[in-house]
């Protein structure tokens, strides 16, 4: 990681600036898939399972018997595990929805109504590559479900051996998800956004997945298919003082780093020794982790940057706009309140980054990227639309009418004019 000591403010937008590695080509690859899929749909889909995944396949939905032998392959303990997870975030999500707001009543004879309704068919994204994240399964699939979408696709990529891999579709299987596709990458976001022989067309895709990913989400919009955000590599901010635990910082720092050498983790700290001993410590870990050679990757498009006080850290933070954002502080709820921007904000010693992975609650599909900005996590209400409803009676249009045409011949809308007009004069 390098570090940063006390730099100019002028150049905290520069700091700020993402990493582009790999970037070079990815518009051009992800529309040669776009259009392909568009012109041969399964066929292609079939093309890029084997060239991306290694695996032929001869069919791509997921049958109702490897659902259920997955679920006999499934632990007891992790099924417990998944059970407690599921409760946590139903009660979140639940306790979050917006209820329909009662009808309004603007003035005598005029009266107005928005009303919630599930989208219709929604696509899911479960990456499943190097780390198969069954979680998303959860974090995508409940608010799904609460929200009452009526058709719900989930697209993951096939392992080696041509299945799905047991704990994801064990997962999806417990929340009643069974419209399952052995598709991966950008591949899958086209085949969902488009439809094939196989695959449904749907009108909402979400979930997080790499560049390639991110950039098909963003280009199927183009086209008509809405996005839950950009939601590409994985990034925490960890705002610490003195009293921190170096080793609690650098486990949370490398937790998010070894979900692929794109990511990209920040500390910001008002100690130039606290800096020093998690550098060390984050060095010392590296070396027991599994996935040692991805997080050390992440490191090097890393770093950490000492302020004059955690106050200035918190400023820092704001331009940043981290997906995650973890407040290990003595005084972390006063920090806490000056925060204005992040996907989602951990307080205290032991609110690991983790427990917001997996079980603590909220969702873990977030804005990336500094998107954090204008962006909120996913919700259940994500998966829902507003619909306006409105009446105006003879008596409410007698008050507005008249309003309503001179504005209208103001902007020179003259058949908006009399849509009102002739009310009046042939009643």
């Amino acid at each position: 990681m390098k570090v940063y000591y006390k730099p100019a403010r002028e150049l905290w937008e520069s700091l700020c600036a993402r990493p582009q590695t790999g970037t070079a080509g990815i518009h051009d690859t992800v529309l040669s898939i776009i259009e392909n899929i568009c012109l041969k749909g399964d066929e292609a889909l079939l093309q890029y399972c084997e060239k991306y995944d290694g695996v032929r396949l001869s069919s791509l939905l997921v049958t109702e018997n490897e659902i259920e032998e997955a679920s006999s392959s499934v632990p007891a303990s992790l099924k417990k595990s998944i059970a407690l997870a599921k409760k946590n975030i139903e009660k979140f999500h639940f306790s979050i929805m917006n209820p329909d707001p009662p009808r309004v009543v603007i003035s005598t004879g005029i009266s107005c109504l928005a009303k919630y309704v599930p989208i219709g068919k929604v696509g899911l994204y479960v990456p499943g590559g190097s780390a198969p994240l069954f979680s998303t399964v959860l974090m995508l699939g409940i608010p799904a479900k609460l929200a009452g979408c009526r058709d719900i696709v989930l697209c993951t990529p096939p392992q080696k051996d041509g299945k799905v891999n047991d704990v994801i579709l064990y997962t999806a299987g417990l929340l009643g998800i069974n419209k399952i596709y052995k598709a991966g990458g950008a591949q899958a976001i086209a085949a969902m956004a488009f439809g094939t022989e196989s695959v449904p067309k749907v009108s909402k895709i979400f979930g997080p997945g790499n560049r390639y990913v991110t950039k098909a989400k963003e280009m199927v919009q183009q086209y008509g298919t809405a996005i839950d955000m950009p939601a590409g590599p994985s990034e925490v901010l960890v705002i610490a003082d003195e009293t921190a635990n170096p080793s609690y910082i650098a486990a949370d720092l490398l937790s998010q780093a070894e979900h692929g050498p794109d990511s990209q983790v920040v500390l910001l700290s008002d100690s130039r020794k606290l800096i020093n001993k998690v550098t060390e410590e984050t060095e010392n870990q590296l070396k027991t982790l599994p996935r040692r050679e991805t997080a050390g990757k992440s490191l090097n498009n890393s770093f950490a940057i000492m302020f004059d006080s955690v106050d200035e850290c918190a400023e820092f933070s704001n331009i940043y706009s981290p997906e995650h954002l973890i407040i290990n502080c003595a005084d972390y709820n006063r920090i806490a309140e000056k925060i204005t921007s992040a996907g989602s904000v951990f307080l205290g010693p032991y609110s690991c980054e983790s427990t917001g992975d997996y079980a603590a609650g909220p969702n873990h599909t977030l804005p990336t990227a500094g998107f954090a900005q204008s962006i909120s996590g996913l919700t259940a209400d994500s998966f829902r639309k507003q619909i306006f409803f409105q009446e105006v009676t003879a008596e409410g249009l007698s008050l507005i009418g008249p309003a309503v045409m001179e504005m209208a011949d103001a902007e020179d809308l003259k058949a908006h004019s009399n849509a009102v007009k002739i009310r009046f004069t042939q009643q």
